[in-house]
């Protein structure tokens, strides 16, 4: 049957303010690069959520705005059909963003100096917010092994019992290096956390995208044993593109847990949520189904065609197989030896706009993280462009 969305069509997003192409000068002092760094997609919505959306806003007041039941009603139908879970409505409290959420979960469950464990080369946002709220960061490299990455729960341990960690942030599905964590995975980790009283985070904003032969398993599946002392960031922004309205939820089963994060994000000062995203996600978690399943089979297609363009092209660079999120991380150390030389090859010569490996941690410097959630006719410019830059130094 064929499709019935399209994510061929080229959208113009210039001059919308929008972070990833309005703002080229402002941040890499030009404006000639093809940008595929911040996470977020080139498609627009299907109609039947635009027609939700714009609804709303024809009622013309957009006054303080609470989650109603269908709103709720459309949280826990998404998370049970798609995650295999069930969720109460009270466990879920309303954020403007998961990045918020964890700023607030380090301030609810940890005190300054404390530690907070991570596991680099990881989003960013996460070794920033610890060290901006005066926490100490404790990094679990994870394992970079015959193209894939793993987990040293050894060192994991051995870091949480050497600085006393309170909280450990989790990525899940990873981000950028693409891994979703098995079972398995996930539960040796929250023994440790279990047997040591560590406060898990777990960011799962990613969740939906998930490819062939693998499968998410949330935390909170797992068992009760674990959700004690469980925070879980989710959002429909990643799944559906609307970071814009910024809306997020975050659920937390056990009461104590709860309180002490509501008193947090009450400190914070944030109460009442996006009107927009709230409608949004009532929307898109009712009737985004079918529009999200096609959009992993593109997704997939554009992840098969960098995989065999850097294998038939760039023979020096080695391409990460994500097995979640619509982000691919290459590794160009067979490459380069240095990030300032990568860089130059990225941004001067191939004229393309990435996220350099370094802001994930240091020792990923010689990798960079290439958004694919975009028509086709642009990934096949960007890997097109990067290889005539290399072609030319050789």
């Amino acid at each position: 049957m064929a499709p019935k969305y399209d994510f061929d069509t080229v959208i113009n997003r210039r001059g919308t303010s929008c972070l990833k192409y309005d703002f080229g000068m402002a941040r890499k002092g030009r404006d000639d690069l093809l940008p595929l760094w911040v996470a977020d997609m080139d498609f627009a919505l299907p109609d039947e959520i635009l027609d939700d959306i714009v609804s709303r806003t024809r009622h013309g007041v957009f006054g303080y705005t609470d989650p109603d039941e269908a709103y709720f009603e459309a949280v826990r139908g998404w998370y049970q059909r798609r995650g295999g879970f069930t969720i109460k409505d009270e466990w879920i409290t309303i954020a403007p963003g998961v990045v918020y959420a964890i700023a607030c979960a380090i301030k609810a469950f940890t005190k300054p100096d404390d530690a907070v464990i991570i596991q680099q080369p990881v989003y960013y946002p996460f070794a920033e917010t610890i060290r901006q709220n005066g926490r100490k960061l404790v990094n679990n490299q994870l394992v970079y092994s015959n193209g894939s990455y793993g987990i040293d729960f050894d060192d994991f341990e051995k870091k949480i019992v050497e600085n006393d960690v309170k909280l450990f942030i989790l990525c899940s599905p990873h981000n950028p290096v693409g891994r979703v964590w098995t079972k398995d995975e996930l539960v040796r980790l929250g023994d440790i956390c279990v047997n040591h009283g560590v406060y898990i985070f777990a960011d799962e904003i990613h969740s939906d995208f998930v490819y062939p032969g693998h499968k998410h398993t949330s935390f909170m599946t797992l068992g009760d044993k674990y959700t004690e002392k469980l925070i879980l960031g989710t959002s429909p922004s990643k799944t559906f593109n609307i970071a814009g309205l910024q809306v997020a939820n975050v659920i937390i089963p056990d009461e104590m847990t709860r309180k002490r994060y509501r008193m947090e994000n009450l400190a914070s000062g944030y109460s009442q949520g996006n009107t927009l995203g709230l409608e949004a996600t009532k929307s898109v978690y009712t009737k985004g189904e079918v529009w999200l399943n096609e959009l992993l089979d593109y997704l997939w297609q554009n992840i098969s065609y960098v995989r065999d363009f850097v294998r038939d092209n760039l023979h020096d660079v080695r391409f990460i197989e994500p097995e979640g999120t619509y982000l691919v991380w290459l590794d160009f150390s067979e490459y380069t030896d240095s990030h300032k030389d990568l860089e130059k090859l990225i941004v001067d010569e191939a004229k393309l706009w990435l996220d350099p490996g370094i802001i994930f941690g240091r020792e990923t410097s010689l990798f960079e993280r290439i958004n694919i959630a975009c028509p086709r006719t642009l990934i096949r410019q960007a890997m097109e462009q990067l290889f005539e830059a290399v072609k030319r130094r050789n």
